[in-house]
C-alpha cells in the first residue's frame, strides 16, 4: 500500500468515483445588434395645458395685529381641503409666523 496518496486519489477513497459532471457553457453566438437611429422628437407649436381636476378650497379670513386690542387687518387664507377645522388650523398656523394675535373671522368654500 503507497503512503503517498495524491489529492484527488483521497477524494476518490473517501467520497467515491462521483465526480461532477463537467459543465459545458454554450458559446453565445453574438447577435447583430439592430441599427438604433436618435430622432429628436418634435416640439409642439403650442403646448396645450392638462386640464386640472377639480380642487376643493376654502376661505379663511382672519383678523390679525400685533398690538392688543390695537390696529388690526384682515387676512384672507386660501386652502386646498374640504376640513374647515383643517383649513382654519393652517390658517392660523400661517397667520402666527408674522402676527402675534389671530382672530377666525369666517370659513367659506369657494
Amino acid at each position: 500500500m503507497t503512503h503517498d496518496l495524491t489529492e484527488e486519489e483521497m477524494r476518490r477513497a473517501l467520497f467515491g468515483n462521483a465526480e461532477p459532471a463537467p459543465q459545458v457553457a454554450a458559446a453565445p453566438t453574438p447577435e447583430p445588434a439592430p441599427e438604433v437611429v436618435f430622432v429628436k422628437p418634435a416640439v409642439p407649436a403650442a403646448k396645450k395645458k392638462a386640464a386640472k381636476a377639480f380642487t376643493p378650497r376654502l376661505q379663511v379670513t382672519l383678523r390679525v395685529g400685533n398690538e392688543f386690542e390695537g390696529k388690526t387687518f384682515e387676512l384672507i387664507h386660501e386652502a386646498d381641503t374640504l376640513s374647515k377645522l383643517l383649513a382654519e388650523q393652517e390658517a392660523v398656523k400661517a397667520a402666527r409666523k408674522k402676527f402675534r394675535f389671530v382672530e377666525v373671522i369666517s370659513v367659506k368654500s369657494l
